[in-house]
């Protein structure tokens, strides 16, 4: 069972339920969740060359709008299965009515909401800041078990309705593949160790803020969980991720233990997940969480920005140290020196064993 490991969402595709996930799945006793786990592991594969490419150069991936603003086009590939077939028929365009199928309209509103978000809490013209459409293909293959960034635009499958549900209906999960595209015109980081941790953290980080913003919650009434939304029917977890220090799930009769660590002395070392980028990314996420939750109120006032500023100054190799390092710098920039913000970043550094 254990032959496709090494290639589950592996670099360069950024899919939203990680390897670790699948990987349990493909051992599962009902045929259904393990074939369906199975074609979205060969289907990471199939994808790398395609993301790679983009990363390296990031600005060719971009398709400008064409006045320069929020422009969304959201394609159905009605169930195919082949990226040569994407993006798929163009069913909805910027400023259209809503269309009959849920999955279309989910496309577009959360991707106009991450755009929203992105423009008016950091001044952002979309992934790319220079306008960039939004490009989602939707129906991606048959019970397709994931959602990814593949350097270019959105995908989304619909689910199994066993595990996960069609995974448009989240705004957390569209605002995190986004998101892997503003970390490509930023920073780049290296889908790869810590730089990869790292990239999966700012794209979650940054979700959270979307949802938060979106809602309109405090750091109080924000739930801190990922992917709540597209959990399945036959799965007890509540999320596939959370913030918090608690685990997400344990003992699942499908999902297994979540095994995100929130210290430093627990990090993940191994091989899989392009060694631990869906893994290690707890501990940042754990750190965030608390630096929000230390300067209450709203997340996306205070710590998004320290987030944000840092994603732009970090480097496609930047470690946990760097990211711990400059989050510090840029709070003390932005808010003084042994400010009140600038002790919640340290004081949340420290508690996930990383000083500053």
């Amino acid at each position: 069972m254990h032959t496709f490991h090494h290639h589950c969402c592996h670099n360069p595709l950024h899919c939203f339920v990680p390897p670790h996930v699948l990987d349990r799945l493909v051992e599962s006793d009902d045929p259904e969740i393990r074939n369906l786990a199975i074609d979205a592991i060969k289907h990471s594969v199939a994808s790398r060359t395609k993301r790679n490419t983009f990363a390296k150069v990031a600005m060719l991936a971009a398709t400008p709008s064409p006045a320069g603003t929020k422009h969304r086009l959201v394609y159905d590939v009605n169930h195919w299965r082949w990226e040569r077939m994407l993006p798929g028929k163009l069913v909805r365009s910027e400023g259209d009515s809503p269309v009959i199928d849920d999955a279309v309209n989910e496309a577009y509103d959360y991707s106009g909401i991450t755009y929203d978000f992105y423009q008016e809490v950091f001044n952002r013209n979309s992934l790319d800041d220079k306008g960039m459409t939004l490009i989602s293909s939707v129906h991606f293959g048959r019970n397709y078990d994931n959602a990814f960034w593949n350097g270019q635009q959105m995908i989304y499958g619909d689910g199994d309705e066993i595990v996960f549900t069609r995974f448009s209906k989240a705004l957390d999960v569209v605002a995190h593949e986004l998101t892997h595209g503003v970390v490509q015109f930023t920073s780049n980081l290296e889908y790869w160790d810590e730089s990869g941790a790292l990239n999966e953290h700012f794209a979650d980080a940054m979700s959270a803020l979307v949802k938060q913003w979106y809602l309109k919650q405090d750091v109080t009434e924000a739930d801190w969980l990922m992917g709540d939304a597209i959990v399945g029917p036959k799965v007890q977890a509540k999320s596939i991720r959370t913030f918090k220090a608690e685990k997400a799930y344990e003992k699942d009769a499908i999902l297994g233990t979540d095994p995100q660590p929130k210290h430093i002395k627990d990090k993940y070392t191994g091989d899989n997940d392009s060694r631990g980028v869906h893994i290690n990314s707890g501990i940042p996420n754990h750190a965030f969480y608390l630096t929000a939750i230390e300067l209450g109120g709203y997340s996306w006032e205070k710590v998004g920005p320290i987030w944000y500023q840092t994603l732009k100054n970090l480097n496609q190799n930047s470690n946990f140290q760097e990211a711990a390092s400059m989050t510090y710098q840029v709070a003390g920039a932005m808010f003084g020196s042994d400010s009140l913000e600038q002790q919640a970043v340290k004081k949340a550094w420290d508690a996930v064993g990383i000083s500053v």
